[in-house]
């Protein structure tokens, strides 16, 4: 049975004088209360909240969940406010996709060579650079389209380079049993800010006018970046800095990723989940058809909030994430339900039970999150956790929209209903045919 190996915690402060470059350090002992009784047992396992490091990690998470939402509302509707056309709109999200997908490979590659603090501390600066130049293209009126959208390739980019180092991180924050905590907080905060910050956007939009939404945003990732310079160093533990983060350090973490199926599975999962299960696309339709009696603009709203609202709702509910041991199992009973949920909400006419199976679908999503990001965490050495979370971060990004050019196209030609059904059900298929087929996803343990 395959069991992965653990690098050392590093839970140093900044502000300690002892020496970081040592890192073979012990690691830190469990933290009190994983024999909570009764309702505890269900809620949110906090226990990596009480490292220090981990802490500021997820605090300045909290802030950017919301302001970087501001942001992505802000940039599609000053488009549309430009242009009057939701073509432009959708080559923008093109625009913010291709540099994101690029340096989200590169970055986990350079994520593995340097220390992750300062790749952290360089990324951070430059996406709240570019939010202060969104702002300030916005108060002076430039209304050009050409610069949102390089300010957007470029912003996204940062973002690229930031998002595998910040998750690859985690494992040197928290011990290895508490790696699902740590996934349930940070997805919590995350999923949170997907329901939170374009509410607030809306609200803020005819009070204080579109532009202070950039700004926002700009002073939110000050306080990240603070929080950020006040971790331990991250440098690799092994002699990777000597190599350099170029296309065969990427092709190497492909081929790391073929010669682990675990690893390889938990990809494909995901895959299967989102390009199949992902049914955003058709939200529209449905609500201006199938849902019409309930009011187009409640029934939109509901149908986008649902899933986001789902998942912070398994995420408060989480505490027995932190007792389950058979991540595998985990990862392919929550994909399973997310298709069986998706293919309930295409069957549903009425709108509260559609959204309740949207919701259920977003307590399977929190799951399979956690439980994918641990696995990356655990079954991967340090010197390519750099890179896998490059990869997850493609996966995570690029699948939905391949979702929604599968869905959109499936649609027209069977109609929303049986396009979200029928993709809902072939997640559900695909996924136990993988299950049945490759054992080792459903063998992994820790």
């Amino acid at each position: 049975m395959y069991r992965p190996t653990r690098d050392p915690v590093d839970t140093s402060d900044t502000t300690d004088t002892t020496d970081t470059s040592d890192h073979s350090g012990d690691r830190p002992e469990p933290a009190a209360g994983t024999g909570r009784r009764g309702w505890r047992r269900w809620a949110m396992d906090t226990r990596p909240l009480r490292r220090p490091a981990y802490r500021r990690l997820w605090s300045s998470t909290i802030v950017t969940a919301v302001g970087s939402q501001l942001t992505a509302v802000a940039v599609p509707k000053q488009i549309y406010d430009i242009t009057g056309s939701s073509a432009w709109v959708g080559y923008a999200s093109l625009a913010g996709l291709v540099p994101m997908v690029v340096f989200a490979l590169w970055g986990g590659a350079v994520a593995d060579t340097v220390d992750r603090r300062k790749l952290l501390l360089v990324t951070n600066s430059g996406i709240a650079v570019t939010s202060l130049l969104f702002w300030l293209q916005a108060v002076t009126g430039l209304e050009s389209v050409a610069v949102l959208m390089v300010l957007l390739a470029v912003q996204q980019a940062f973002f690229g380079l930031n998002s595998p180092a910040r998750n690859a991180s985690i494992a040197r924050l928290v011990p290895e049993e508490e790696l699902p905590a740590a996934n349930a907080l940070g997805s919590t905060v995350m999923q949170t800010g997907l329901v939170a910050g374009p509410l607030l956007a809306g609200a803020l939009i005819p009070v204080i006018g579109l532009p202070e939404l950039y700004l926002i945003d700009a002073v939110a990732l000050c306080v990240t970046v603070w929080a950020v310079v006040r971790l331990p160093s991250l440098p690799p533990l092994s002699g990777s800095a000597a190599r350099r983060a170029g296309v065969r350090e990427i092709a190497a973490g492909f081929r790391y990723i073929s010669g682990h199926k675990v690893l390889l599975l938990s990809f494909l999962a995901d895959i299967i989940a989102m390009v199949f299960g992902m049914p955003r696309a058709l939200f529209p339709q449905l609500a201006a058809e199938t849902y019409a009696p309930y009011g187009e603009g409640l029934a939109l709203g509901l149908l986008f909030a649902a899933i986001p609202i789902g998942a912070v709702v398994g995420g408060l509910f989480s505490g027995t994430f932190s007792r389950a041991r058979r991540h595998g199992w985990m990862v392919i009973g929550a994909v399973t339900a997310w298709g069986a949920a998706v293919a309930g909400f295409g069957l549903s006419r009425n709108l509260w039970i559609a959204v309740a199976f949207l919701a259920a679908a977003g307590v399977a999503d929190m799951v399979s999150m956690v439980f994918r990001g641990a696995i990356l965490l655990s079954a991967a050495t340090d010197e390519m956790r750099g890179r896998m979370q490059g990869v997850f971060t493609v996966v995570v990004a690029g699948g939905p929209r391949l979702a929604d050019v599968l869905h959109g196209t499936a649609g027209s030609a069977f109609g929303p209903r049986a396009a979200v059904a029928g993709g809902g059900l072939l997640v559900v298929a695909l996924t136990l045919v993988l299950a049945a087929a490759v054992p080792a996803l459903r063998r992994y343990r820790v």
